[in-house]
């Protein structure tokens, strides 16, 4: 039973990080501009790059298109190994949890309290990956170093820049479920007033489902978006 288990535990995160590995790829270009312009200040405090187009018709002007691909395998490196590092990592804290409380299912808050454990765990693993990938993304085109060079550059202390605000990042989710689930009951009581006081309310549809749960994201991602420019 426990084999069993554990195959279709790799199997998942096998899949998911392929997953991971194809959307980085494709993405990866644009991700290269959006990093290039944050943390790209000309002389006396002048942004040199006026939107994301601009660094994308630099690279273009220059020919110097893959460039736009610098530090892809780094990239996929990283979220290659954070999908394994969470995924186990989340099993890890729930059997753990399990035990040591005897409960039979885990609550919500206790979910999202060993979500975020796993996900510290996965920003300290993956920092100097991901410090290393945007370095390269911000080296001048068609000038990359290798992972180790990039790395070996500063001090290793110097690799975990940037560490702080990933650890911060990991209240995102909890932050989107708890609008979620707001939005959620606000919604369910609204339409139950609407019914007989007797009635048990009802779940949301799939298009409420969806619009709350854009909204919920899209006010995580608001609140918590000054970290995520900290950490470029």
């Amino acid at each position: 039973m426990m084999s069993s288990i554990d195959l279709e535990s790799i199997s998942e995160a096998t899949s998911g990080a392929i997953g991971s590995l194809v959307s980085t790829t494709l993405l990866y270009p644009l991700d290269t501009c959006k990093t290039r312009y944050q943390a790209e200040v000309g002389a006396h405090g002048r942004r040199k790059y006026r939107n994301l187009s601009d660094v994308l018709w630099e690279a273009i002007s220059n020919r110097q298109v893959l460039s736009l691909y610098q530090g892809l395998g780094t990239k996929n490196l990283q979220s290659f190994i954070a999908q394994f590092v969470y995924f186990y990592g989340y099993s890890y804290f729930k059997r753990l949890y399990l035990k040591k409380s005897g409960a039979i299912k885990i609550g919500t808050k206790a979910n999202l309290l060993l979500a975020a454990a796993a996900g510290a765990c996965t920003a300290i693993v993956t920092q100097p990956l991901d410090t290393a990938a945007s370095r390269m993304q911000t080296t001048s085109f068609g000038k990359s170093k290798g992972l180790w060079k990039t790395l070996t550059e500063g001090t290793w202390s110097d690799a975990f820049d940037g560490l702080g605000i990933s650890l911060l990042l990991t209240s995102n989710p909890a932050i989107q479920y708890t609008v979620f689930d707001q939005l959620k009951q606000r919604h369910l009581g609204e339409k139950l007033d609407k019914r007989d006081k007797g009635s048990s309310p009802e779940a949301l549809s799939a298009f409420s489902a969806f619009l709350v749960g854009a909204i919920s994201k899209s006010v995580a991602t608001f609140l918590t978006y000054p970290a995520i420019r900290c950490v470029k």
